[in-house]
């Protein structure tokens, strides 16, 4: 059962929402137990509604869903759930060429002056992940037997056997098609695709991991000498094959050379680095704070982004899904109690709900500040709205979907029974279509 869920999970991370993770996805025991809290509370007293059955209208729900989730992160990422340093105290880094390397702070709020040490780096090589890649073989009639054969790939010291039926008439192509959704839908960190080339196709296998372990020849391997089945396999479709060998990250830091098995690594607990690409030759990245104006305003652009990625996401339903329309407003009424505040600071609200943003004069309000707290104070209330908002519609976002309401709850009975699934239907929806 925990295999196809995570097959299920992993088609739905990349089928709507294929960004980066943080460490906002992820939430303690208390946290999960105040959103399952938060969904009781409001199945208590909503209405029966006929499930919703159009898979535009499903996918919909969950984009919305998604959208707010992102919001809600944004806000997180500045600083907006400790209501003391919402972007006004958070620190931004900088790399003088993102095309080699980006990089973010993730140290103290507030660093003893001179703790925070100016870098450079100079990239030679980016950690890999391996790669196996087998015969290009014809679309004809396996030339193995038809029986049961069965192959083992060993990840990070367990061994994982695979088995499988080839059937009188197969061809190469079903095979390989088949074991491709086989190795996917295993999980086991090795993810696998069909190659094409003049008509052959191949089994290419690369680590879902990069670099190297300390006493590690490689991510993955791939044997059937001691498997439970017919062996065979291994050698007919050159599945042992390694087109590229996983290799760690190698750089200078500082002229001090190191090494990563990720291209994602912090360094001093102060900077979080993303390698993005090599160096120019005897051309180091500098690395590291902006200055406090600069920071903020970095932030108040991040902010503003994330709002108006928000609006654009519900304004594209807004011909298809009636209620979107709704979303929309509510979110530009938000915007709209805090735009005699945020105009002579620089932003302001169109008419489809974004917000536009003039750096230079965020920037100059910023210098001529006396106190920053209480000049920008109106970005950590509207923060905090726009917080608790996305909460709501990622919580209940069926609440902004055009249902069929079959019974309202009765308004004076002594006891409600919970509907569970009323609100949260939208979970269920990444399975249709799919088992």
């Amino acid at each position: 059962m925990s295999m196809a869920l995570n097959t299920v999970y992993n088609n739905y991370l990349s089928a709507y929402t294929p960004k980066t993770m943080t460490k906002y996805d992820t939430h303690k025991k208390s946290e999960l137990r105040n959103v399952y809290n938060a969904i009781v509370k409001l199945n208590k007293d909503a209405p029966w509604y006929l499930p919703t059955t159009s898979r535009e209208t499903q996918q919909y729900a969950v984009n919305l869903k998604e959208s707010a989730r992102n919001l809600h992160n944004t806000i997180a990422q500045l600083g907006g759930l400790d209501e003391d340093n919402i972007l006004l105290n958070k620190k931004r880094a900088y790399s003088s060429d993102e095309n080699v390397a980006k990089v973010s702070y993730v140290g103290p709020q507030n660093p003893n002056e001179g703790m925070i040490p100016d870098l450079k780096l100079e990239v030679k090589s980016l950690a890999s992940s391996q790669e196996n890649l087998g015969y290009f073989l014809p679309d004809g009639k396996v030339s193995l037997p038809p029986g049961n054969y069965s192959f083992d790939i060993g990840v990070n010291d367990m061994n994982y056997e695979f088995q499988f039926t080839i059937g009188e008439s197969e061809t190469n192509r079903a095979v390989q098609e088949r074991l491709v959704r086989l190795i996917n839908n295993s999980d086991i960190g090795v993810r696998a695709s069909l190659e094409e080339s003049e008509g052959r196709t191949s089994l290419r296998m690369t680590s879902e991991t990069t670099g190297l372990g300390a006493g590690r020849s490689g991510s993955f391997n791939v044997s059937d000498s001691h498997t439970s089945k017919t062996s065979g396999t291994v050698d007919y479709f050159g599945l042992d094959y390694v087109s590229r060998e996983a290799s760690n990250a190698q750089f200078l830091l500082n002229g001090e050379e190191r090494t990563a098995s990720s291209n994602r690594f912090t360094i001093g607990k102060m900077f979080e680095i993303q390698l993005t690409g090599l160096s120019p030759e005897d051309h180091p990245v500098q690395i590291g704070l902006k200055t406090d104006v600069e920071s903020l305003t970095d932030n108040v652009t991040h902010l503003i982004s994330g709002y108006n990625d928000f609006i654009k996401a519900a304004s594209s339903y807004v011909e298809a899904q009636e209620k979107s329309k709704k979303l929309v407003q509510e979110f530009k009424g938000i915007a709209a109690l805090y735009t005699p505040s945020m105009s002579p600071m620089g932003l302001s609200l169109s008419e489809d709900g974004t917000l536009a943003m003039n750096r230079d004069r965020i920037r100059q309000s910023a210098l001529q500040s006396e106190d920053i707290s209480e000049t920008f104070s109106y970005l950590k209330n509207f923060s905090s709205t726009l917080l608790n908002k996305s909460d709501q519609v990622a919580l209940n976002p069926m609440n902004y979907v055009d249902k069929t309401v079959v019974a309202y709850k009765h308004p004076v009975a002594s006891h409600n029974y919970i509907s569970p699934y009323v609100t949260s239907a939208y979970s269920g929806m990444m399975f249709n279509s799919y088992c």
